[in-house]
């Protein structure tokens, strides 16, 4: 069931839109802006419905930061008011409303407005979901990643829980490529990307490729330790794939990994600890390749010593 948020500071006005949709959709409803921000912010709407005239923070003010926000303006907004002269309306399609509905409600136009924006909404989904999938791998792109690092590391930030980067490459793939060819290279990528999934399957964790041979981890809820372990044993496991590299450089091919634990709060930064995780990549290859390199959450250095 689709769910749609209500942002309305009116008790029975709110009460009036719910007992309209609550059939057909998962309803929950806000009396403060604030509130609204909050849980578009957490949960997956399909549909906000905003009023425009609100105490504090009005309509349109929530709709501006609606919009601002990666995890939410993808979101349609239909705006509720009683205002309905051209310039209030022009206002609010401008900020990003996909429509308007005024009061007092008519239920069946309410109705076919509601379907007809989540349809759209769906189908623009369905879309996005294939542009942010890697064809070679069949994991996410690094659109699709750069949408969810921001909505997890907000979500750790929210319950104070360990959040995890991790970057890693194929060693030396450049002389792979040279040596056999672009699509035993493709062959290689996909594999190591299969290797990795197969290790990453909790529901906290994510993998996407980053770009070319290189890719991106991210894991909420455990910590340093525990996350350099489950690294190296990744790591381990592409080894002992072996695919065969040239025999000037290495017996097999390999990946190098760097990563950072921290449990962050509002005054981090994700791209600090997403640069913290290249250089820990950077010193893995420096020290050899083939080797884990981790910060724990007070930037002090795990290293696998091989």
């Amino acid at each position: 069931m689709e769910k749609v948020l209500i942002v309305d500071d009116s008790i029975v006005q709110a009460a009036q839109l719910k007992a309209i949709l609550e059939d057909e959709y998962d309803v929950t409803v806000a009396q403060r802006a604030e509130d609204g921000l909050r849980w578009a912010s957490e949960e997956n709407f399909s549909l906000i419905l905003l009023d425009v005239v609100m105490p504090g923070m009005d309509g349109f003010t929530l709709l501006k930061m609606l919009q601002e926000q990666i995890v939410t303006q993808s979101i349609p907004v239909i705006l509720i008011t009683s205002l309905a002269d051209v310039t209030n309306e022009q206002r609010g399609l401008v900020l990003g409303a996909v429509d308007y509905i005024t009061k007092p409600y008519i239920p069946l136009i309410v109705k076919a407005r509601v379907n007809t924006h989540i349809k759209l909404y769906k189908y623009r989904r369905q879309i996005e979901q294939q542009s942010m999938t890697d064809q070679l791998t069949g994991i996410p792109n690094r659109r699709r990643y750069e949408w969810y690092s921001a909505t997890k590391w907000s979500e750790a930030i929210r319950l104070s829980v360990p959040f995890s980067i991790c970057m890693f490459d194929i060693d030396r793939f450049k002389v792979y490529n040279d040596t056999f060819g672009h699509p035993a290279g493709d062959k290689v990528i996909a594999a190591v990307a299969q290797t990795a999934v197969s290790y990453l399957k909790r529901s906290t964790d994510f993998l996407a490729r980053y770009g070319g041979e290189e890719f991106v981890a991210l894991s909420l809820g455990e910590n340093s330790e525990r996350m350099f372990a489950h690294l190296k044993k990744i790591r381990q496991a592409v080894e002992d794939l072996h695919i065969s590299h040239d025999p000037s450089v290495s017996q097999w091919v390999t990946i190098s990994i760097g990563g950072v634990t921290i449990v962050p709060d509002r005054k981090s930064t994700y791209d600090f600890y997403l640069k913290v995780a290249d250089t820990m990549l950077y010193d893995a290859k420096k020290a050899g390749r083939n080797r884990v390199v981790w910060a724990d959450e007070n930037l002090k250095q795990l290293w696998e010593k091989r």
